[in-house]
């Protein structure tokens, strides 16, 4: 349901809309209502409003001041007016000030109803769009992250990529479980334990150069988080029949 807030200076249209008009059937959930502009204005800086059904002419605030306010805010209200007066100048000064919609309050109840029913459709429209766009840039950022660590794997850390990606390093830990499934901590010992792999099946390396090469300072931790991997240690693993052949990880 979208949040739906409306403001009229009369009292009996006020009440008929929110009691009266189906609004749960278009979509519509009516969070408040309001006398003027400036209430609308100030419950809309304290609860979320998706869409304002706004009077033109009030007291104190007019519906054209109060969407040039909302407008000069950059807020995402939808503003839709709901009036009675028929004026060119106020559906230009609407259209100045981002309104959707200009509805004549002698519009009857199935064109109220259809209205509200095309804004819902641009509404799923927009969160579809939006949704759609933050999926690609998370998936921009996680592709990020992991080209980082495909090449920094000895040296990188959750810090270093926060600033890299521009976000906060407890918000990025969050971020990149959600949308990578799995821990960065945990990925990143998934890279470091299959580079310790290929390492080792070059017997030109020891293994406490193995340890610091994928960014263990401490052989012995290096060789726990080995075994704890690969269910072997990395002398094991060197000394298997194939070496080339390790052990396939749970991770893709």
């Amino acid at each position: 349901m979208y949040k739906l807030l409306i403001a009229d200076d009369d009292y009996e249209i006020r009440n008929g809309l929110c009691r009266y008009f189906p609004w749960d059937v278009v979509g519509f959930h009516v969070v408040g209502s309001v006398e003027n502009g400036k209430e609308a204005l100030d419950f809309i800086k304290r609860h979320d409003v998706d869409v304002i059904l706004c009077d033109i002419k009030m007291p104190i605030m007019s519906g054209i001041e109060l969407a040039s306010e909302l407008s000069s805010l950059n807020s995402k209200v939808n503003i839709i007016f709901f009036s009675a007066y028929k004026d060119f100048i106020y559906a230009q000064k609407a259209l100045e000030n981002g309104v959707r919609r200009y509805i004549l309050k002698s519009t009857n109840y199935q064109e109220l109803i259809q209205a509200f029913t095309h804004i819902k459709e641009e509404l799923d429209q927009q969160h579809h769009s939006a949704a759609k766009q933050g999926q690609d840039m998370s998936g921009k950022i996680i592709a990020t992250i992991k080209a980082h660590v495909a090449t920094h794997y000895r040296d990188a850390t959750l810090e270093e990529l926060a600033k890299l990606v521009h976000m906060n390093p407890d918000y990025l830990s969050k971020f990149f479980k959600k949308n990578a499934g799995m821990l960065f901590s945990e990925y990143l010992t998934h890279v470091r334990m299959e580079q310790a792999a290929n390492y080792l099946n070059d017997i030109q390396y020891k293994t406490y150069e193995i340890s610091d090469m994928v960014g263990y300072s401490n052989s012995f931790n290096f060789t726990r988080a080995f075994k704890n991997y690969f269910g072997m240690t990395p002398r094991d693993f060197r000394n298997q029949k194939d070496g080339s052949e390790h052990l396939e990880s749970s991770f893709e």
